[in-house]
């Protein structure tokens, strides 16, 4: 058998900045294809306790994999500065991401200086973390005393030989749900779990996983396996479409569809339906996102930014803006604005679009290599 063949990308070179925009009172931000800015995703961290095949496998992310060092990191108060920023222009919710976000140290601290901040019309944001469960069980409590609102769980199967397979530390399932359980007792509310469904591998644990969170409180979703970065060996026959995934869940267990929540919604959300078939929101939803077969670049309102400050407008990037370095200049809050704008102004990234067009090997083969999911977080 061949040896499997994993390139190593350097994905922390930048972009050149574009020229400062110039804002006009009262106007939306709006990019080339016209979406606004609404989500910023921030990674806290490079760093991950798990070795999932799909994100940060084994074989590339071992004991001498070179992280940043801590020096390069963007500090809380450098975070929460550029949040300001993009809160200025239009972010209404922050996603704190990974890696995984709850081994950066005293993370609470930095959700209760982002909690703190007010939009213009001096409205909270919306926001919300995402983590792999490991910590959450000691955790849960203080980040919600210290302004987390919602929470969201990768978990990819409830079979434990499974999960310890897919998250290849041998980390045991039941830690997770315990988590989850600790993550609702403190009173986090809109708790969703995500799957990461890959044919062959965890497929089989659909059906459990829609009847384990049926009527539990948490919304589970569904996500089809991505083409993200350049480690995973990602093969469009380990894809299991979302249609297909609705189709076991309803053979088993009916669903209504229900409207998107929120524009630039990615998931589309399936309610589960009680015996005269219409949707009880006491049995909860679920919901499936299709980046693959059903690309929805054209409602995308989010930007990341990694843990050292590269900016980037695309979970498919392959390259970022070096934000880092106008936040250790001496440009004001609104010199950083105006450079933001510009960058977002430019923006016309739609990967997923283009993809879907392509001969089916040549998404497999970009001209440039993708930014790794565990850098900028999904």
């Amino acid at each position: 058998m061949s040896e499997r063949i994993i390139p190593v990308v350097d994905q922390r070179s930048s972009l050149i900045l574009p020229a400062p925009a110039k804002l006009q009172a009262g106007t939306t931000l709006k990019d080339q294809l016209q979406r606004p800015l609404h989500d910023l995703r921030i990674s806290v961290t490079d760093r991950c306790n798990f070795r999932c095949s799909y994100c940060m496998p084994k074989e590339v992310f071992h004991k001498d994999y070179p992280y940043l060092p801590h020096s390069d990191l963007l500090t809380f108060e450098e975070i929460t500065r550029t949040a300001k920023v993009f809160v200025a222009l239009g972010v209404r919710k922050i996603r704190l991401t990974g890696g995984e976000p709850l081994l950066r140290k005293n993370i609470e601290v930095l959700i209760a200086q982002l909690a703190a901040l007010r939009t213009p019309d001096g409205q909270a944001l919306d926001i919300t973390l995402t983590t792999n469960g490991s910590l959450l069980a000691r955790k849960a409590q203080a980040l919600k005393d210290a302004g987390l609102q919602r929470i969201t769980v990768s978990l990819d199967g409830l079979d434990d030989s499974i999960f310890r397979q897919m998250n290849d530390v041998d980390f045991p399932v039941n830690e997770v749900l315990a988590g989850i359980e600790a993550a609702q007792a403190a009173g986090l509310s809109h708790i969703k779990v995500n799957m990461v469904v890959k044919r062959g591998t965890n497929d089989h644990e659909i059906l459990p996983m829609a009847r384990h969170f049926q009527g539990s409180g948490v919304t589970l979703r569904f996500i089809e396996y991505m083409d993200v970065g350049a480690t995973n060996g990602w093969r469009m026959d380990e894809v299991l479409p979302s249609a297909q995934v609705i189709s076991r869940i309803q053979a088993a267990l009916p669903l209504v569809p229900l409207a998107a929540a929120a524009a630039g919604e990615t998931a589309q959300r399936w309610g589960y339906a009680n015996a005269k078939g219409q949707y009880d929101p006491q049995l909860g939803e679920v919901g499936v996102i299709s980046s693959v077969t059903q690309a929805f670049c054209r409602d995308c309102n989010r930007a990341r930014l990694s843990t050292e400050g590269q900016l980037y407008l695309c979970l498919f990037a392959s390259q970022g803006y070096d934000l880092r370095s106008l936040i250790r200049s001496h440009l004001s809050d609104e010199e950083m604005v105006a450079q933001v704008a510009a960058i977002w102004q430019g923006r016309s990234d739609r990967y997923s679009e283009l993809r879907s067009s392509l001969p089916p090997d040549a998404s497999q083969t970009p001209a440039r290599p993708r930014v790794e999911m565990s850098y900028i977080g999904g």
